[in-house]
């Protein structure tokens, strides 16, 4: 029987995987010493320090607020559930020291000083977030050959003033470093927290992984039922769409609807990667295999074992690497390059193009038996000017997650922003809306939303526009079908519903929107 979420066996596991996925990062940096890659490490300690107090707390039981001893309690838990050897030492009054004589990160910490940032990060933001200030003095380090680690942390500014160390700071839920020349961008703090801060396992129906899709039109919703009948299969799939329509998250709900949404699901984009390094990033890369593989390398197939590999932009391969991924699909295993043995691999591959992939084929750009075996499922994303029905959905959707992010009041479209909403085409589709409703978010003075930065034909004085001659037509239509329906209804919503094929919200929010009350047909 697998262990209930909140318990201690599973905090220890978590803790215990954050050291192997650090060391999963250190492997892949290019450069483990250059200023962008310790501000990485800076950032991800920062981040992953919140995810590490919760799951040890999980297991102490810490009180909220904490007091110095309890802080001095929960960082040592961290280090040691890890696989350090930290215990308390006595320090000065302000402080909190603590001794070790076994890094988490093993011998591999000689090779990579920059970990002990890690360290200094998470002991640094935990007490920040507490107490207001920290600075953090790493007096002694394995890293740099001293046999054991000193850590001392400051939390008296005035006491702290006289000594070295990295300063540590909260502005409410931001913290800040004296090792970051820039301050992490909403963007990136969010990316990190999904990295870092996951759901909790077994938390909540795994129908949780469908919540973020808006899907009120037909054609939306014909996707989403295919995701339910094939998420739980093995199959390979092939999601098609435009830029911006929602792939990702359709993918992610084929996985956390599986079977493997316990396990990771490795994203890549493929066109991302410099064709010569497709290869090492996707097999990974032996111990001397070429002039700077100074260790072994990890690729994404090893990284998603028993887990999905979200393979985007898949038509961007190129040929030689297409018929190395075909080997994988067919036969189940790999090599990394300069490997000599072959590696399994237990992996649910999706795929994703925002091209059309048949016209590559017929062209010679895109192998046929490759596509055969990716596109054994395909589901088809339709751009936003094709699922009109979902654009209110969307707009609701987006301003309340924006309410969210921003811990402020809920904002809406007043009618003018949101006719120009339905009129727009969004070529950019989703992502382009989430932008476009973000800036007028920040900018609105209230809670209502004026208007929207996207383009609009204006009609002339003598003929109108052949956008606002359409969107006059098609409201026009729409206010007859919904008559009709409600007089033959009487007025039952559910019954329209499922004679156009939506939803009982859709068809009130389309009522609404044209002035029209069920409840005067009844």
């Amino acid at each position: 029987m697998p262990e209930a979420t909140g318990s201690p066996s599973h905090a220890v596991a978590f803790l215990q995987s954050f050291v192997a996925e650090i060391a999963k990062a250190m492997d892949r940096a290019e450069c483990p010493s250059c200023a962008a890659h310790l501000e990485q490490i800076e950032q991800i300690g920062l981040t992953a320090g919140v995810c590490l107090e919760e799951k040890a707390r999980e297991v102490l039981g810490s009180p909220r607020p904490m007091d110095r001893d309890h802080y001095a309690d929960l960082i040592v838990e961290i280090k040691n559930q890890i696989g350090g050897r930290f215990s308390r030492a006595s320090g000065e009054a302000g402080t909190v020291r603590v001794v070790n004589s076994r890094c988490p990160f093993g011998e591999q910490v000689k090779h990579a000083p920059s970990l002990c940032r890690m360290t200094s990060s998470v002991f640094g933001g935990i007490a920040a977030r507490h107490f207001g200030y920290a600075k953090v003095e790493l007096r002694q380090t394995i890293a740099g050959g001293d046999g054991s680690c000193d850590v001392c942390i400051y939390l008296d500014p005035q006491l702290a003033a006289r000594n070295e160390g990295t300063e540590y700071r909260a502005d409410g839920e931001r913290l800040t470093s004296g090792n970051l020349t820039t301050l992490m961008t909403p963007k990136v703090h969010r990316r990190l927290r999904e990295n870092w801060c996951p759901p909790p396992v077994g938390v909540g129906s795994p129908d949780a992984a469908l919540q973020p899709i808006v899907a009120e039109s037909a054609a939306m919703r014909d996707a989403l039922r295919a995701v339910r009948i094939v998420a739980p299969t093995d199959v390979t799939v092939m999601i098609t769409g435009e830029t911006g329509c929602g792939k990702e998250l359709v993918a992610r709900a084929l996985h956390g609807l599986s079977a493997r949404r316990d396990k990771p699901m490795v994203t890549v984009n493929c066109g991302a990667i410099p064709e010569n390094l497709v290869e090492t990033a996707l097999f990974g890369h032996e111990k001397g295999a070429f002039t700077g593989a100074y260790e072994v390398h990890h690729g994404y197939f090893e990284r998603a074992e028993k887990g999905t590999l979200f393979l985007d932009e898949i038509d961007s391969l190129p040929l030689s690497a297409q018929a190395k991924l075909l080997r994988v699909i067919q036969e189940g295993e790999y090599e990394r390059v300069g490997g000599k043995r072959s590696l399994r691999s237990d992996v649910r591959i999706i795929a994703a193009s925002n091209r059309e992939i048949v016209a590559m084929v017929d062209d010679g750009h895109f192998r046929r038996d490759l596509f055969y075996r990716l596109n054994v499922v395909p589901i088809a994303i339709p751009p936003l000017r094709e699922r009109t029905e979902d654009i209110d959905a969307l707009i609701t959707h987006i301003l309340r997650k924006l309410a969210q992010r921003y811990a402020t009041a809920e904002k809406t479209l007043v009618e003018a922003a949101r006719l120009k909403a339905l009129a727009y085409a969004w070529p950019g589709n989703i992502r382009e809306m989430e932008n476009v409703l973000e800036r007028a978010f920040i900018f609105a003075a209230d809670a209502r939303i004026t208007d929207i930065d996207v383009p609009v034909t204006a009609p002339t004085e003598s003929v109108p526009a052949w956008r606002t001659r359409k969107q006059q037509a098609a409201k026009q239509a729409e206010v007859d079908t919904l008559t009709r329906a409600l007089r033959v209804s009487h007025g039952n919503v559910d019954q329209i519903a499922t004679q156009m094929g939506i939803t009982p919200r859709a068809v009130r929010m389309k009522l609404k929107a044209q002035g029209l009350r069920a409840a005067d047909y009844r």
